[in-house]
């Protein structure tokens, strides 16, 4: 008697286009069964357009599940990742002279100008420039007055408005940025709102920048001779 219910019910549905899967979850009738029941059901054009409609219904659902799943587990690694950073820094003697200077070297090593006769590096990463003051600053006692800084603008950039981003962002007066220089190739090329040129900052200090690069140098020699 429960069989021909569920027979009945389950034709009922199928005439009304839900799909088979549906059927099945609902009714907790398994496929097979299913399948036989339904087998000498024509369904009309009306029924098997709903069916096309919900199960691209459900082609998105899944996407928009899947979508959440992946951003939640990037947020995952990512909060591992800083989680596993932290505890190396932990673990670092900042205030070592040694650690903060060699952090400098490396940091040149990729970075820094190596063909000219001054200290100094170019970027469009505002933390790469401020870590590169702040450590010639503190290594070297490098002053405001002794750093120069130098502008690469595309055409269309306001010079004012990226001198005060560059001065604000690493903490240097307005006097440091003394020249501006705009790409003419350009002009007629629309910037993207978050880009803020190429900012260089020069300390006329050639030593130093010998020193770092050999200093660099030295040290990626010596942890490849240790793994030699």
């Amino acid at each position: 008697m429960r069989s021909n219910i569920l027979k009945s019910k389950a034709i009922q549905l199928r005439k009304r286009g839900y799909s088979i899967r549906t059927i099945e979850k609902q009714l907790k009738v398994p496929r097979s069964t299913l399948s036989g029941w339904f087998r000498n059901i024509e369904l009309t054009k009306k029924q098997k357009e709903k069916l096309f409609s919900d199960w691209q219904n459900a082609l998105v659902k899944a996407r928009e599940r899947a979508v959440v799943w992946h951003n939640t587990q990037k947020r995952e690694r990512l909060a591992e990742a800083a989680q596993q950073a932290r505890k190396i820094l932990k673990n670092i003697n900042m205030r070592d002279r040694n650690v903060i200077e060699l952090a400098l070297a490396m940091l040149y090593l990729g970075e820094g100008f190596k063909k000219t006769d001054v200290t100094g590096m170019g970027n469009t990463n505002p933390l790469i420039l401020k870590t590169f003051v702040t450590l010639i600053k503190k290594c070297y006692g490098a002053k405001n007055d002794q750093l120069q800084c130098q502008l690469h603008l595309r055409a269309d950039q306001n010079e004012k408005e990226i001198r005060n981003y560059w001065s604000s962002e690493l903490n240097l007066p307005l006097q440091c940025f003394k020249f501006v220089y705009f790409d003419k190739r350009t002009v007629g090329s629309k910037t993207y709102p978050d880009y803020k040129g190429v900012c260089m900052v020069r300390w006329g200090n050639v030593a130093i920048q010998r020193k770092l690069i050999n200093l660099s140098k030295d040290f990626c020699e010596r942890i490849i001779s240790m793994g030699a």
